[in-house]
């Protein structure tokens, strides 16, 4: 099942990556800060995901996932000041709207491409999907880190263990 959660973290994270740089380009022209800051939060959220699952120190594990969740958070918080500052507003979870959204299931129809929904031509629309988006993956991301601690703590981490292999195999020779 873990494999399963981990899997949908980063299928989701390159979804709101994908579905953010369309977003910047169809409503944020003439805003090159303000697309670069939300592109590289988007992309940083997808990288650190990835990038932690391939370290076998699983105390990086968790702090890269950490990261991303910071990401995902600032990324999120972008898209409540763009909803905020345009005088549209920020949907709560029980909107029908933010029902549908959240009743989606990131999964790969092909290698490497995600079933991403196409965005909104409504700006509130479309930055309210995202926001959404970015809630459900900090949610998963806190339940992952949850979870990879208590791994951490019942197995230990990477040089603990193999510290403690190194030992066996000293008393294995020694004795």
């Amino acid at each position: 099942m873990e494999g399963y959660k981990r899997l949908t973290i980063y299928i989701l994270a390159t979804i709101i990556y994908d579905l953010t740089v369309g977003f910047c380009r169809r409503f944020l022209r003439g805003s090159r800060r303000q697309i670069e800051q939300m592109e590289q939060a988007a992309r940083s959220g997808k990288q650190n995901i990835g990038e932690g699952y391939t370290f076998q120190s699983l105390e990086t594990y968790i702090k890269l996932c950490g990261v991303a969740e910071g990401s995902i958070k600032e990324l999120g918080s972008d898209y409540e000041d763009f909803l905020r500052q345009r005088g549209f507003s920020i949907w709560p979870k029980d909107h029908p709207k933010v029902r549908v959204f959240r009743g989606f299931r990131a999964v790969w129809v092909k290698p490497n491409i995600p079933n991403t929904p196409n965005l909104p031509n409504d700006p509130e629309e479309a930055a309210n999907l995202l926001l959404t988006f970015c809630q459900m993956e900090t949610f998963l991301l806190k339940r992952q880190i949850s979870s990879l601690k208590e791994k951490f703590v019942r197995e230990g981490g990477f040089r603990e263990n193999l510290f403690k292999k190194r030992l066996d195999y000293r008393k294995g020779r020694l004795g």
